[in-house]
Order: C-alpha cells, then structure tokens, then sequence
C-alpha cells in the first residue's frame, strides 16, 4: 500500500526558551540567568522536522495560537516541507510555550505554558491526515486527543509509536493503559519507563503484552536498551559533549522511527537514533543542528 507521508507527528508545537543558569533557585529565591534564546520547539514538531530532515515525509498535527500564522517558526516548517494543513488553529489564544532551564550539571526544569493546546482534547481527530501516512506517532500533549487519535489509527492499520514525555503526569492511570495498550513502539527514558510500569503495576514482560512489541528505553550518555521478544539489546550512546540536551530524546525518537521504517535491525535502529541525538545536544535548541542521513550514517559508523 503506497501513502502520502511517512509519519505524522501529533502533539505539541512549541515556542521555546532555552535557558542557561548556573544552579536552580532555591524557593523564595533568585538565580542568574547566563543565557536566553527564543528558540523552535515541541516534541512532535521536533520530532517532525528532523524525521523531514533525515528524509521521512512528514506532517504535523498541533494545536496553535492566533500568533502562529505570521510566525517564522510556520514559514521554517512550511520550507522544511512539513505538512500543517491539518493544524488546530485557535485565534484567541497563544501558541504553547516552553521556558527550559538548564544548570551547570546538564540537569533540567521545564515550564510549559498550554495555550492554544488546552483545545486538544475537544478537536476532532484528523481522520484524513492519519488515512494518508504510514506512521503515527504520539508525542506530549492531551491524553484523550492522543488516545482518540491512537484508536483511529488503530482501525487504520497504521504503525503507533508513543512518547508521552514530560506530559506522563497528566495522564490517569487507565488513559496511561488505553494508549500504551494500542501503540507498537513504546519510548520514554528511564524514569519514564519505570513510572510507566509503577503506574500500571506491571513489569517489562507484561507491559509488552499489553500492547508495544518494542520498548525503548534511554538512558542519556548512558545509552540505550531496546526490549523485543525477550531480548534486551543494550547499545551505548555516541557521545558528544552537550552543549544543550533540549530535544535530544525528540531527535531519538525520529532517528529510530527513521531506521525502523527502512525495515532496519533494532540494534541499528537505537545506534542511528544515537547518532541524530548526538547531534543535537552539540548546540542550543531542538532544531539547530540537524544532521541529514549521511551524516548521522557517518557518525554511527565511525
């Protein structure tokens, strides 16, 4: 069967702020901040603009404010050749929005402000944007949208992957099961993963049971452990000192999918994503520093 996209991404799109401080304030209390830039984020527009870049067709689902129109960050998508038609777009209200904090120790603290997206969970699922791709893939955002939008694709016979990321808190515990029950490919890092099966009072077996064939779990610098059919391929990170591991985890998830869909070994599939995620944390943003294919194939076998 022949479709118009690779993968369609659903979830956020963000304006970011990067921000770089030396430690994080203690309450009722202050820090410096060393450095601010207003960046492109989100984890499926991220995971969307470096699948396009590493050669997925790619399309965005989203939900945006009346300030995204006229932005640059939708002239930069629309360049890149993502697909937005399909975007959520409410006037009144903002685009969401990120502050992420970042200290000397690489460790993070995010603020996320909604906006536009608290109109997710009332949207109607994009039915002809899931129809025309191959993949779906579920990133942070509202839990009964991404619910919603797994079922359909379900029906579709189309491949889900799910990361619920920073977002994991908001779903309760039987949405959390309905999702992971209905995706092929579960992401998360560590902690995400082990929240996961303490939330659902499951281990790794029952979990991929429940619904994922592959479980991905990262572990940063640490690398990687991929969980299939009673395997567990562990694969070591390529790294690259951080400048920034914003976005990092997105551009993994894109690399994988990117390998995977190209019927590659799991095993080359985690090394690949290391490779794209390698990339990334060597600048500050999301969306900076994008390899293409060749040069994430490169750096994975050199």
């Amino acid at each position: 069967m022949s479709y118009n996209r690779d993968l369609l991404a659903i979830g956020h799109t963000a304006f970011d702020y990067i921000i770089q401080v030396g430690e994080f304030p203690d309450p009722n209390s202050s820090t410096a901040i060393k450095k601010m830039k207003n960046l492109h984020g989100g984890a499926a527009a991220n995971v969307a603009v470096v699948g396009s870049n590493l050669g997925l067709d790619t399309g965005l689902i989203s939900a945006v404010g009346g300030d995204f129109k006229e932005s640059e960050y939708r002239k930069f998508l629309n360049d890149t050749g993502i697909d937005t038609k399909h975007m959520i777009v409410v006037p009144e209200d903002n685009t969401p929005t990120a502050f992420v904090l970042t200290d000397a120790n690489n460790d993070q603290i995010s603020y996320f402000y909604w906006g536009a997206a608290k109109n997710f969970k009332n949207a109607p699922v994009p039915e002809e944007a899931i129809e025309n791709t191959r993949t779906v893939h579920l990133a942070t955002g509202d839990p009964i949208f991404n619910r919603k939008c797994g079922e359909v694709a379900r029906e579709k016979g189309k491949l889900i992957s799910f990361d619920p990321g920073q977002d994991l808190h908001m779903y309760s515990p039987e949405e959390l099961k309905e999702v992971v029950c209905l995706c092929d490919v579960l992401f998360g890092n560590h902690f995400e993963i082990d929240r996961i099966k303490e939330t659902l009072g499951i281990n790794m077996q029952e979990l991929r049971e429940c619904g994922p064939n592959i479980v991905v779990k990262t572990y940063g610098k640490e690398g990687s452990t991929v969980y299939t059919d009673g395997n567990n391929i562990k694969v070591k990170a390529i790294f690259r000192e951080a400048v920034d591991p914003t976005g990092a985890g997105d551009s993994y998830r894109a690399g994988f999918l990117r390998a995977y869909l190209a019927d590659k070994p799991l095993e080359y599939c985690a090394k690949f994503a290391s490779a794209v995620s390698s990339y990334i944390v060597e600048a500050e943003g999301c969306q900076t520093n994008i390899p293409d294919y060749e040069m994430a194939l490169k750096r994975m076998n050199e």
